[in-house]
């Protein structure tokens, strides 16, 4: 899994330089998003600006991410959505259960304010 971890005091960004966050991805980004957590970042941004594809196992880690920070009373923000991920996560209703923002600025800033 190709990313990149930007560690900050009030949250840690994740940019995943992957075309396609698929099942050959997946275990990888969970296992890095629970270390992440275990590491004491409550808050994480996951950059998804260079993924076109996302499978259901895709958005099971996306998940994983998203129970990791809200169970130690933090955010999760998703960002850097293409279309057809965006299309998947309403198809999926899990815009409604995601914190999804349009741009890493407004994550970062969201983040801030907490």
């Amino acid at each position: 899994m190709h990313y990149t971890l930007d560690k900050n005091d009030k949250y840690a960004l994740i940019r995943l330089h992957e075309e396609k966050l698929n099942t050959l991805i997946s275990a990888d980004l969970k296992s890095e998003l629970l270390i992440i957590n275990s590491e004491g970042y409550n808050n994480i941004i996951l950059d998804l600006t260079d993924t076109q594809y996302c499978d259901s196992s895709g958005l099971s880690a996306v998940l994983v991410g998203n129970r990791v920070c809200r169970n130690a009373n933090g955010n999760f923000i998703v960002t850097g959505l293409s279309d057809g991920v965006k299309k998947l996560i309403t198809i999926s209703q899990l815009d409604s259960v995601l914190s999804i923002s349009p741009s890493l600025e407004d994550a970062i800033s969201t983040i801030s304010a907490a």
